[in-house]
């Protein structure tokens, strides 16, 4: 079986962070392994509280997982610190750690700030240049860009800039009210798009951190990058259009091996 790490937050309601990774990779038939950046108080309404890892014991985390079961893919979320970012950067550049997928998470889908801006700015300098994709929603794509984004023009100028800056590929994701739910991928110097419907379910908590823990495991499957991102929607759209609750109150896990064969007999492999 094929591995993936998760290097994010907690999410104490179990919608997002590395809980909602641990059930993803699992769904997306690979081995899932953590570590974790902060401890949250948070559930689907908001964040109450965070408590940050000392860098040393989040440096511990990754050794101890890359000297035993060293990971086909990493996929990063929640870091809220720059002492965290740089540990993260350091290892996985001591690891050579491949297959890498952050998901800048900076404010939650509640609206709650996630990371400070002094976190942001060595994200952008340190974390993202290691990245094979990075998967910015467009309040992210804003804030990384300084842009103001309001059409699919203004996402392709956005992905672009991002894939120049930080010299990786960007899915610049457009559920905020920009589309019905495409996602924009800048890769080698083009653009594809990937058409979605915007579903008519409430319960998003945590759907940023299924997509690109979804995109990691598929990647570490072997798949293309586009492969996998067609793979990690589908299998969003379906979770969603079930109408499961993404956030707290989630079915048994079984449930979302039902929505496709295809993840259920992978998933037995």
């Amino acid at each position: 079986m094929k591995t993936a790490l998760s290097i994010a937050g907690s999410d104490s309601s179990g919608g997002a962070g590395i809980q909602a990774d641990i059930k993803t990779m699992a769904m997306n038939g690979v081995y899932a392994m953590t570590a974790i950046t902060a401890l949250t108080a948070q559930n689907t309404t908001g964040v109450s509280a965070i408590t940050e890892v000392s860098p040393e014991f989040l440096k511990q985390q990754i050794d101890a997982v890359f000297e035993d079961i060293r990971p086909d893919a990493v996929k990063i979320g929640m870091v809220s610190s720059p002492a965290l970012v740089e540990v993260i950067a350091e290892r996985l550049r001591y690891y050579q750690a491949e297959n890498i997928v952050v998901d800048p998470v900076m404010v939650a889908t509640s609206g709650s700030t996630l990371s400070k801006d002094s976190a942001v700015q060595v994200m952008k300098e340190k974390l993202l240049p290691l990245a094979t994709v990075i998967t910015p929603n467009i309040p992210e794509s804003t804030i990384l860009t300084g842009r103001t984004i309001v059409s699919p023009a203004d996402m392709e100028l956005a992905a672009q800039e991002m894939a120049a800056q930080f010299n990786c590929a960007v899915l610049c994701k457009g559920g905020h009210s920009i589309n019905d739910a495409n996602d924009l991928l800048y890769a080698d110097g083009k653009c594809v798009w990937f058409s979605g419907k915007r579903i008519d379910n409430p319960n998003t908590h945590g759907t940023g951190c299924t997509l690109s823990s979804a995109i990691a495991a598929n990647l570490a499957k072997g798949f293309s990058l586009e492969q996998s991102i067609e793979r990690a929607k589908a299998y969003i759209s379906g979770a969603l259009s079930g109408m499961l609750n993404l956030g707290h109150g989630s079915g048994p896990l079984d449930h979302i091996f039902n929505l496709s064969g295809e993840y259920a007999k992978e998933a037995e492999v």
